[in-house]
């Protein structure tokens, strides 16, 4: 069974974590927690490092959640002017076979990627945004890329969450709910695992005509022997 951590030793193994993650600079990042919530203070040279801080911190086991509060600088790192970035990231989602490009527009601006447009599915709108976030030269991505409106059926989310967990040898889903209003799926509930959250909101989120999902779920609290 887990050990219960404190916020000073959840402190201390984000740190090493990140010590450990050749992408991160530890020293340009702050760490503090409260009540297993982490947050990352500081400035990298990019939006990638940001992410790859973000990433380091969810993998800390005891972590609830991660605030991430990194800023990037502007300019630190690639040298590309926005026109340039501008086909990057034009460049990116057209290669990208996931991502139906016809839908989507963007702009640039100081490095920052604007994602415009419309998809039918919620998993194609995270797709496009995962596309570009790692390009060199940007500094930040805004998303607000609509799902066009399609009926859905609350028992399809349900069923589609058990199979993702199934696949996961994961275990059932009575500890999740939902709620469905207008194609926004909220899951709420806990769950075991970090792995086990994000296979039950990308399940929902490939659900056709779900709009957006608002993840409420919470990491099961683990008490040591």
């Amino acid at each position: 069974m887990s050990i219960h951590k404190t916020d000073q030793q959840l402190q201390q193994d984000v740190l090493l974590e990140l010590k450990g993650d050749t992408r991160v600079r530890v020293t340009d990042v702050g760490v503090t927690v409260r009540s297993g919530v982490v947050t990352l203070i500081g400035e990298v040279e990019s939006w990638a490092k940001s992410n790859a801080a973000l990433a380091a911190a969810l993998r800390v086991a005891g972590v609830q959640d991660v605030a991430n509060d990194l800023r990037v600088r502007r300019g630190a790192s690639s040298g590309r002017s926005d026109p340039e970035v501008a086909e990057a990231v034009r460049r990116a989602l057209e290669w990208d076979a996931r991502v139906p490009r016809e839908g989507i527009q963007t702009s640039v601006t100081d490095g920052h990627v604007s994602l415009t447009g419309s998809v039918e599915y919620w998993s194609e709108r995270e797709d496009a945004e995962e596309a570009v976030r790692y390009l060199t030269g940007v500094t930040g991505v805004t998303n607000t890329i609509e799902v066009r409106p399609h009926f859905v059926a609350p028992s399809e989310v349900r069923l589609a969450i058990a199979e993702a967990l199934h696949r996961h040898a994961m275990r059932e889903t009575r500890h999740i709910d939902l709620a469905i209003e207008d194609g926004v799926v909220t899951l709420s509930g806990t769950v075991g695992s970090w792995s086990e959250r994000r296979a039950a909101v990308g399940a929902a989120g490939a659900i056709h005509g779900v709009r957006s999902v608002r993840d409420q779920l919470h990491l099961e609290a683990r008490q040591g022997l």
